[in-house]
């Protein structure tokens, strides 16, 4: 079955691109499009996507009050909603972040990048454009409030500094010569752990701590 996706930007040409990159994936298939926020919001509620590709600065309700209506930590069955954008980073972003995102692109990524983004939202996983990576990252690491340590087993904190690189679950496997099914379990009692809802918020705890440079 092919990855649901709806996409939510106000330009057309955007929506009009993102689906004719999309469409041309033989797993993933654009289901809708929104101009708006409150179409975003609406659509997605009625259609449940797999993923919803998400921009920011869109009339009657913006990017990151959307993301928060789909995502957010109040939604009792959260969506994956993948924020794209023409900007690097600034406080939208980090606030989207905050709001539920599981990932973020810049609008001029290749085809590559928007495939994989929507496969990794899919799976549960994230995939940010590097030039973000860099900016918010430093940003978080910069204005963040500190949050208590809490305890982390030697291999956990391997599996965590892996995620913090932007490793994927085949790769953290491979690297630390562990299965699959390992990683997961050791994830699972990181979340747990330090509460974080998905990778990117565990990418953050390590950047904030600065244990990766």
């Amino acid at each position: 079955m092919p990855i649901r996706v709806l996409v939510a930007d106000d330009q057309s040409l955007i929506r009009a691109a993102f689906r004719l990159i999309l469409d041309a994936e033989p797993d993933i298939e654009v289901i809708s499009e929104a101009a708006d926020g409150e179409a975003a919001v609406r659509l997605a509620r009625a259609l449940r996507p797999d993923v919803t590709l998400m921009d920011l600065r869109m009339p009657k309700l913006d990017g990151v009050r959307a993301t928060e209506l789909l995502a957010g930590p109040g939604v009792t069955d959260p969506l994956k909603v993948v924020v794209v954008t023409t900007y690097d980073v600034d406080e939208s972003i980090y606030a989207a972040l905050q709001a539920g995102a599981c990932g973020f692109l810049l609008k001029d990524v290749g085809p590559g990048w928007l495939a994989e983004a929507v496969r990794a939202a899919a799976k549960g996983e994230a995939l940010v454009s590097p030039s973000v990576t860099v900016r918010l990252l430093r940003h978080i690491t910069e204005r963040a409030a500190e949050r208590a340590d809490l305890p982390l087993t030697g291999r956990e904190l391997d599996v965590v500094l892996a995620v913090a690189r932007g490793s994927t679950n085949a790769e953290i496997a491979a690297d630390l010569r562990i299965s699959l099914s390992t990683v997961k379990s050791h994830l699972a009692s990181v979340q747990e752990k330090l509460a974080a809802r998905n990778r990117t918020e565990i990418a953050i705890w390590a950047w904030q701590r600065r244990l990766v440079v």
